[in-house]
Order: C-alpha cells, then structure tokens, then sequence
C-alpha cells in the first residue's frame, strides 16, 4: 500500500496589517517581528509548513524591487504551493509581479483589514483559508480574503466598502 505524502507549503511573510504592532506611547503602528508562527499555532495547523521572512514592510512602501524579490523566492524555492501574507493595499499589483514571473505553482496571497495584535483581526481565518485554497486550487496565481478566493487579474480591493470582490 502506498503512503500519500503531504507535500509541504512555504509561507512568505512581507509584512502588511498582518503582522503590525501598536505603540502606544507615540500612537504608530510598527514592525517588531511576524506574528504568522503564533497564528498558526493558536489555529492548531497541522499542515506542514515552511515560514520565511521576506520583509516586514506596509505594502505601500513597497516598490518594484521588493515584488521582484517576493517573486524570485517563489520561483525559486522547492515548494509548489506558497501562501504569502501582505498588505491589503498593494496586493493585486504584487499578486501581478509574481503571474508574470511564476508558473506552475499555486500562489496564494492574504492579509488582514485589522492588525492580528488587535484581537479583533479577521488574519487568522484569512490565513487559514489562504492554506485551505492554496492546497485546493490549480497552479495559479491567487488573493484570498475573508473566506473567497479570487484570481489575481479578476480582484479588486473596494476601499469604500473595506474588501476585496471581484472586478465588474
């Protein structure tokens, strides 16, 4: 009888509302360290994982350099299925970069509306969901957002309304 392996995910950290901290003396959100390992411990994931940092930076700091070198890692690491927390507010354009440089692996990316620190973050279930899909979907590029999966070049993030749907 043969064994099913379970083949292993990678998870890019960049950083975004996900992992932010709130000082409370000067009243700025920061960066101190990624809170993805604690998630998915409190989320009790069984689901063999790979974490790497790539950056810890608000996605509207991010330029083009930065979505290359998110891009190279994907194109380059051994896994074949990769989640990648980011900021909200750049994602479809990093979601992009990476269509245009990355075949043949399911690339889903996620992130969060409230930092996780807050208690009230919806980054938890967008990181779960973000495993479930990215375990699902055909090789592609992907947004995952509060349980709907989208793929990169038919999202939008509605700023008004505070979430992602499809173009129309």
């Amino acid at each position: 009888m043969a064994l099913l392996s379970i083949a292993m995910i990678r998870i890019l950290i960049t950083g975004g509302t996900f992992d932010k901290e709130y000082d409370e003396i000067t009243g700025q959100l920061y960066f101190k360290e990624t809170h993805v390992p604690e998630m998915l411990r409190l989320g009790r994931c069984r689901v063999p994982v790979t974490l790497e940092t790539v950056l810890l930076i608000d996605s509207l700091q991010m330029g083009d350099a930065d979505r290359r070198r998110v891009a190279d890692r994907c194109r380059n690491c051994d896994e074949r299925q990769i989640v990648i927390t980011h900021g909200t507010d750049t994602m479809v354009e990093t979601a992009r970069a990476i269509a245009a440089d990355v075949a043949g692996k399911t690339i889903v990316l996620t992130g969060a509306m409230v930092p996780y620190a807050f208690g009230s973050s919806d980054g938890l279930f967008n990181l779960g969901s973000a495993l479930s899909f990215v375990q699902t979907l055909p090789p592609g590029v992907y947004i995952a957002m509060n349980g709907t999966h989208f793929a990169w070049n038919n999202v939008r993030k509605n700023r008004e309304a505070g979430r992602f749907e499809t173009k129309g």
